[in-house]
């Protein structure tokens, strides 16, 4: 859904924006599950909010939580969880400059912080960034290219995570 957070109550677009209400819902209503992508922490980023990365890690953080204590995978085990740190914004972010104010700069440091919490965590991470960059169009969204390349990337990790679970 567009503009959601990780786990932050929007006061202008909604409630309904926070990704940690949508989560328990989503899991129950597609549950077994083997493995959970999590890719948030841009909006997180608008300036209303006022989040350092670090904070933003944390949200994440909390969604791995949930994710464990809800047990959704096979036989009420733990399904396995990746966390992805979305690609950085771009410095021209065209109209969008006053919402994401300073975003920019913070969303460089994003992958670092979801690294340290995923690795604390032990879950699997990825960095979009390595694969895949923000369309200039508004900064910070993805076009179909990044996308594509995203989608490629991600399912080596996922065959990678499989067979890890296969194998040992």
């Amino acid at each position: 859904m567009s503009g959601r957070t990780t786990v932050r109550d929007d006061p202008i677009e909604g409630e309904h924006k926070n990704g940690r209400r949508y989560l328990k819902p989503c899991l129950q209503s597609h549950a077994p599950l083997d493995l959970v992508i999590i890719m948030l922490g841009t909006n997180d980023l608008k300036a209303r909010f006022n989040q350092p990365p670090s904070e933003v890690a944390m949200g994440i953080g909390c969604l791995v939580y949930d994710i464990k204590e809800l047990a959704s995978g096979p036989r009420g085990t733990v399904p396995e969880i990746m966390i992805v740190a979305p690609p950085p914004i771009l410095d021209d972010i065209r109209e969008w400059h006053s919402i994401f104010a300073g975003a920019s700069e913070k969303s460089h440091k994003l992958a670092l912080e979801f690294e340290i919490i995923a690795d604390s965590l032990e879950v699997h991470f990825f960095d979009a960034g390595t694969v895949a960059r923000c369309d200039p169009a508004d900064g910070f969204h993805l076009g179909a290219e990044a996308h594509r390349s995203l989608g490629i990337a991600l399912a080596q990790e996922v065959d990678a995570i499989g067979w890890t679970r296969e194998h040992g």
